[in-house]
């Protein structure tokens, strides 16, 4: 059943959700999450906000890119498939454990690399457009990988 707006009188979007939990982050963390979120959003016109798992601000675009939740000491932004992609910008300081995600986490103090986290390739990339592409190219065979052709392996 979705969430209603008290003083609308109606469902409440994953965007308004969103809205009223930074707005209810009255410390540092409220001010991190607006500016986490401005970024990613800034990233691709196609990102979609939504709110899932029991309270947890999510983006995507083509699938799932990234998540954020504000804890007590910081502010959690973890990418969906964020050790798939290079960080030359060194934006990654968490989440090492995994083989799937990394994460960001924001302290108080901590400034926003606004054109980084916007940038980034997490944020911009489409990881169903890549694998998409990937398929499309051809293939070589197994023989030519290992540098035999057709017929090679027959003596004359």
């Amino acid at each position: 059943m979705p969430v209603q707006d008290r003083n609308l009188k109606r469902p409440m979007t994953p965007s308004d959700r969103i809205d009223q939990m930074a707005a209810e982050l009255i410390d540092w963390r409220g001010t991190t999450f607006a500016g986490i979120r401005k970024s990613v959003l800034a990233a691709d016109r196609g990102i979609v906000e939504d709110w899932k798992w029991m309270g947890s601000p999510v983006w995507s675009c083509d699938g799932l890119i990234a998540v954020a939740n504000a804890h007590k000491g910081k502010v959690k932004l973890t990418f969906a498939y964020g050790a798939h992609f290079a960080d030359p910008d060194k934006l990654f300081n968490a989440g090492f454990e995994g083989n799937a995600r990394r994460a960001i986490d924001f302290f108080e103090g901590d400034k926003i690399d606004a054109r980084a986290l916007t940038d980034s390739r997490p944020c911009r990339h489409r990881l169903q457009s890549d694998k998409e592409e990937e398929s499309a190219r051809p293939r070589q065979s197994a023989q030519k990988q290992n540098g035999m052709t057709r017929g090679s392996a027959l003596s004359p």
